[in-house]
């Protein structure tokens, strides 16, 4: 039996365990019950599992032969902090917590795989399966790779993909070099002198210098970055004030900042202080800056994703393989594993209808029709690139 009618044949226990993860969800670095599953399912497969790194991660180990050659292959576990609004049987049963970018399914797409390459036995190496926690916000991939993975599990050339529900159904998507973007967060306070609202000029308004603020972090891409380098400056929250007769004495400002090239992400920082601090002091006022630098850009290489291209044009048809026209502008930590290792980072399309939910949205559910797709596709490239010489 080919792998594709295998893992046909296991689709409702597929669909089962990964409705099971979605009824469940846990937070990035909390994702205890979530390991428990996945570490049940692998040692019944035989696999050689070790858990704790990054808190929650686990790596599955299998070997096969005599070659000393090895490729990892990472799903990310993680929830979202998102109250989720489907209403389908097997909703998310954690008030405030769901399964909203799709990680169920790509950990049920790996633990396919997984059984596939255990009953078919078809390569010469080592095969490490990489579940990776805290992907969404607190970089389960760098934690990972900081305490050990590629010393303790040496991989080759290690691979990961996302579902995306904006992209046709089974259609795969690359990439080469930039592909997702850096991202920063900034946190502005501005610091000012509160009083009555009918007294302004008694006090020194932080709204208004934030204000400010605002408008003028907008021409830095504009007018200091060159047109044909992405960046964004996204002001998500503007917090001061709780009361019309209030002036109040601070005001805070929150921030993401997305880009690609290193040069440009040290001066996007360096114009906001400078900006901040500027148009605080134009008023009267300082502001404090809290930059943190959160992931990395992904960027992968070229002989990683050309071996997936190829792959993927056999496995589905040249018809179902694109190129990504520009790179995104969302962050994946996985960019952190690519700078440790060759390897490549790719969309599988699962767009069923144009009434389908975006990633992150209360209303999003994964294809299940994926999953016997993706585990396929994991299995043929663990067995084509761990091929019998």
């Amino acid at each position: 039996m080919n792998v594709r009618a295998m893992l046909t044949n296991a689709m409702p226990e597929l669909v089962a365990l990964r409705r099971d993860l979605h009824a469940h969800p846990e937070l990035g670095l909390e994702e205890v019950r979530t390991s428990d599953v996945i570490a049940r399912e692998l040692d019944a497969l035989g696999y050689h599992v070790t858990r704790g790194l990054a808190r929650t991660g686990i790596v599955a180990t299998l070997s096969n032969g005599t070659s000393g050659r090895s490729v990892g292959v990472r799903a990310d576990i993680d929830a979202l902090p998102i109250h989720e609004e489907t209403g389908l049987p097997y909703t998310s049963k954690t008030p405030g917590l769901m399964h909203a970018c799709g990680h169920d399914g790509h950990t049920a797409m790996l633990l396919g795989a997984a059984r596939a390459i255990a009953e078919r036995r078809n390569f010469d190496g080592t095969v490490h399966l990489i579940f990776q926690p805290a992907e969404e916000n607190f970089g389960g991939a760098k934690i990972m790779v900081e305490e050990g993975l590629f010393d303790r599990f040496p991989c080759d050339a290690v691979f990961a993909l996302h579902n995306d529900p904006d992209v046709p159904f089974g259609t795969f998507v690359f990439r080469d070099g930039p592909i997702m973007a850096a991202v920063d967060e900034c946190r502005i306070t501005v610091n000012g002198r509160g009083g009555h609202g009918a007294e302004p000029q008694a006090t020194a308004d932080p709204i208004l210098a934030g204000a400010s603020i605002v408008m003028a972090l907008q021409s830095i891409v504009a007018r200091n970055i060159h047109p044909m380098d992405p960046s964004v400056i996204t002001v998500g929250a503007f917090n001061a004030g709780a009361a019309s007769n209030v002036i109040p004495a601070r005001a805070e400002l929150v921030i993401g900042i997305r880009s690609f090239d290193p040069a440009v992400r040290d001066e996007l920082e360096r114009r906001i202080r400078l900006i901040a601090e500027g148009q605080a002091a134009s008023y009267g006022m300082s502001a404090t800056v809290d930059y943190q630098r959160s992931y990395d850009a992904t960027i992968n290489h070229p002989a990683e994703t050309a071996f997936l291209r190829d792959l993927a044009t056999r496995f589905a048809g040249p018809e179902k393989v694109r190129e990504m026209a520009r790179p995104s502008m969302g962050s994946e930590d996985f960019a952190y594993m690519l700078k440790a290792r060759p390897g490549s980072y790719f969309f599988l399309g699962g767009r069923a209808s144009e009434d389908d939910r975006p990633l992150h949205h209360p209303g999003y559910n994964f294809n299940d029709d994926l999953l016997p797709i993706g585990a396929a596709f994991w299995t043929e490239l663990v067995e084509t690139y761990l091929k019998p010489v």
